[in-house]
């Protein structure tokens, strides 16, 4: 036996009837030699973990716009967050974690520069529209590799595209990251808006802090926990009506309080000009998107090439180009001129 052949009898010997096994993957869209070490799920981690939209993920908004500080969330610390919350339910439940810990880090792979400012700026662009969720898994399946994609598993593409919307994953382990997104961003947005002076400990709403814990660990562990104590032996997960009331209350604040307050209404402005401004001008200016979105743009028309190239900016990036393009940067002046 290869050691991926013992790993998926392992699988198979151990794994809870709900999990999914790799040996029982719906495939690739095209057809690959399988590997001697490595699952069809493990192949799947490797490869998002090496291309370049997730080594982008760094220079990302979660919340705050290009932050200087060094603790504040990103959207690559937010995917770790989000890959180590939900291996820890799965692992507790018996499921995949390889195939969870694969969907949990392409989950964000297609979120825009400026976080959801920039998704909401596409969103009014594109004629279709734009949805972040839907856009990694277009990232996955036909922008990396030069247009080529990464060729992962049905289970991972589902659960990319599945972490958020109306539409449940069609794997538990999928579940698994649509609940440690929620899990993770509303713990560590709630830190870092404490961490800028945003919010003040008195601020936040004393009866979910009575159900969900008073520290950041705390309130952590409680979810987790939940998730895991009611979700054992069934097919779908859930939270105990407690902790959900508390959890969506939780929400809610931070929605009314951080997500959509007023202190980033003029910072809101100003990222939504420089995206629509970069998008307009490589709307008129096709010929100058970069060689991999230019091939886009000639398969699928101009737009979707912008939109895939806006969409993979950084905020600096974004915010770099914006000032080549549309800043004047002054004529130099001659020593005989002073």
């Amino acid at each position: 036996m290869t050691i991926r052949e013992k790993t998926e009898a392992r699988e198979a010997q151990y794994l809870s009837r709900f999990a999914c096994r790799a040996a029982a993957s719906r495939g690739r869209e095209r057809e690959e030699p399988p590997c001697g070490t490595r699952t069809a799920f493990q192949r799947d981690r490797d490869r998002i973990i090496h291309c370049k939209a997730f080594r982008r993920l760094q220079g990302k908004t979660q919340v705050y716009i290009a932050p200087e500080g060094d603790h504040y969330t990103t959207r690559l610390t937010h995917t770790l967050t989000v890959a180590q919350v939900a291996r820890t339910i799965a692992r507790a439940l018996d499921l995949n974690e390889d195939l969870t810990e694969a969907i949990a880090l392409g989950h964000d792979l297609g979120h825009t520069p400026f976080g959801h400012i920039g998704e909401r700026s596409l969103d009014q662009l594109m004629p279709e529209g734009f949805r972040h969720n839907e856009q990694s898994r277009r990232v996955v399946e036909r922008v990396e590799n030069g247009g080529e994609g990464l060729n992962l598993t049905w289970e991972v593409r589902d659960g990319i595209e599945c972490h958020s919307g109306p539409r449940l994953p069609a794997t538990l382990e999928g579940e698994c990251v649509r609940r440690a997104d929620r899990i993770a961003y509303l713990n560590h947005d709630l830190a870092d808006a404490l961490r800028s002076g945003v919010l003040r400990d008195f601020d936040v709403p004393a009866d979910c802090l009575r159900v969900l814990g008073r520290t950041h660990s705390e309130r952590i562990n409680t979810m987790i926990c939940d998730v895991v104590r009611e979700s054992e032996g069934q097919p779908h997960l859930r939270m105990s009506d407690a902790v959900q009331a508390a959890t969506d209350g939780l929400r809610e604040f931070m929605f009314e309080k951080v997500y959509r307050s007023e202190w980033r209404a003029a910072e809101e402005a100003r990222c939504d000009h420089v995206a629509r401004a970069l998008f307009g001008y490589f709307a008129d200016h096709p010929s100058e998107l970069p060689e991999d979105y230019l091939i886009i743009s000639y398969r699928e028309g101009s737009l979707r090439g912008v939109c895939d190239f806006l969409s993979g900016m950084t905020d600096r990036y974004a915010i770099r180009l914006f000032q080549q393009l549309f800043v004047p940067t002054g004529y130099p002046v001659s020593p005989q001129g002073i």
